[in-house]
């Protein structure tokens, strides 16, 4: 069940279509609070046809003035400022995790104004669907305006038009439909996507990617993910397998990975692959991140040390990837994100020397590395931002 179009063409020979209502939607939206005028120029329309746009919307409650502001010096008026009307629908988004599930409601500028929280006790596909369906019941309990859909986030191959999983190691699922249950038990539109791709649009529309035509979100944690904006757009790739950063072929002798391949960069970088080189170096083993990087940080044994070389081999590996990233797509920037990412301060240093290293000509200097730490909430609000972005059927500019 795809997510309605929030903003559909009237009838009419003289009724401004539906892709324009939305290109002024999606400008006052990432971008907002904005100008009529300041429409204009974001989106290349001409202040007539933007205040044409513009009545129909706030008439529907997508669009509210919300002040003025000063002409800047031009003669006139002030300038009337629009913003999106957050409270016009709420979204529901859900991020599944192997361990749990976590969801979220949003308003309709992705702030979240609820969440729930749900435990998992294995990995069947209808246990798992039926618990994300019951912590969204959860939140939609309470009153609120009209749900506009439900979207979901997993780490995998997703076929974005079916809705299905084709392949998720990390949950072990193969061809999986997630959206057709989904949306049955919830009654929501419902639109799955690999969890990065969620945050690649939260970040263009509401995060440190705004106004950036070009940048990868790279995540480390539980695997080594990738997303791609190119051009202003999410870029998916012929299959949907764009971005699998994290099984770049890097060492031919290197550990095996969870793909069957061995020396992937997610077999190096990862979680899973930091615990288990400080037990390969002597160290303890771990079961959480968080014990190596406090070992890392406090031990100045033996242990200690183990732990710090297994994490600048991992930053070493990273950096590689990047430089990947660095040369073939020559980006903007990358945003460094993930549940690993708070030990940034012990693989950084090693990933950006092995990028530097590694990166052709100024492909390095020329991408800003931003690091942005992501908790579950973040991972759910990005699939929530997911059904505001096809709802609006078009990417700002």
């Amino acid at each position: 069940m795809d997510v309605p179009a929030l903003l559909l063409p009237g009838d009419g020979p003289d009724v401004i279509s539906g892709q324009t209502r939305a290109a002024v939607f999606a400008a006052v939206l990432s971008a907002g609070p904005l100008s009529r005028v300041e429409v204009a120029e974001r989106t290349g329309l001409s202040p007539s046809t933007v205040t044409k746009v513009v009545a129909p919307l706030m008439e529907a409650g997508y669009l509210v003035e919300t002040g003025v502001a000063s002409a800047g010096g031009t003669p006139g008026r002030p300038r009337r400022m629009l913003s999106v009307n957050r409270d016009r629908h709420r979204v529901a988004g859900v991020k599944l995790h192997p361990s749990k599930v976590t969801a979220v409601l949003t308003d309709m500028e992705g702030r979240v104004t609820a969440r729930a929280e749900r435990r998992l006790r294995g990995h069947r596909p209808e246990s798992v669907l039926r618990t994300a369906a019951d912590a969204v019941a959860e939140l939609m309990v309470t009153e609120g305006p009209p749900a506009l859909g439900l979207g979901v986030g997993v780490g995998g191959h997703v076929d974005q038009t079916t809705g299905k999983i084709v392949h998720s190691g990390i949950l072990g699922w193969e061809d999986v439909d997630v959206a057709g249950p989904l949306a049955e038990l919830t009654g929501l539109p419902t639109v799955v996507s690999n969890d990065v791709n969620t945050l690649v649009v939260a970040e263009h529309w509401f995060g440190k990617g705004r106004g950036t035509e070009s940048f990868a979100v790279v995540t480390v944690g539980a695997g080594i993910g990738c997303g791609l904006l190119l051009g202003g757009r999410l870029y998916t790739g012929a299959g949907g397998l764009a971005g699998e950063l994290g099984h770049l072929p890097l060492y031919q002798d290197g550990p095996e990975c969870s793909c069957g391949n061995r020396g992937c960069l997610e077999a190096m970088a990862s979680t899973p692959a930091i615990l288990r080189s400080i037990a390969e170096r002597g160290g303890p083993a771990l079961r959480s991140i968080v014990r190596a990087a406090r070992l890392a940080r406090e031990d100045s044994g033996p242990s200690g040390a183990a732990a710090r070389a297994a994490f600048e081999a991992a930053g070493e590996a990273l950096g590689r990837g990047l430089a990947a990233l660095y040369n073939l797509l020559n980006l903007e920037m990358v945003i460094l994100s993930g549940e690993d990412v708070n030990a940034h301060d012990l693989f950084g240093p090693a990933a950006s020397a092995a990028a530097e290293a590694h990166a052709f000509s100024t492909a390095a200097r020329d991408c800003e590395l931003v690091v942005d730490a992501v908790d579950d909430q973040l991972w759910a609000r990005g699939a929530a931002c997911l059904v505001i972005h096809q709802a609006v059927g078009i990417t700002p500019r």
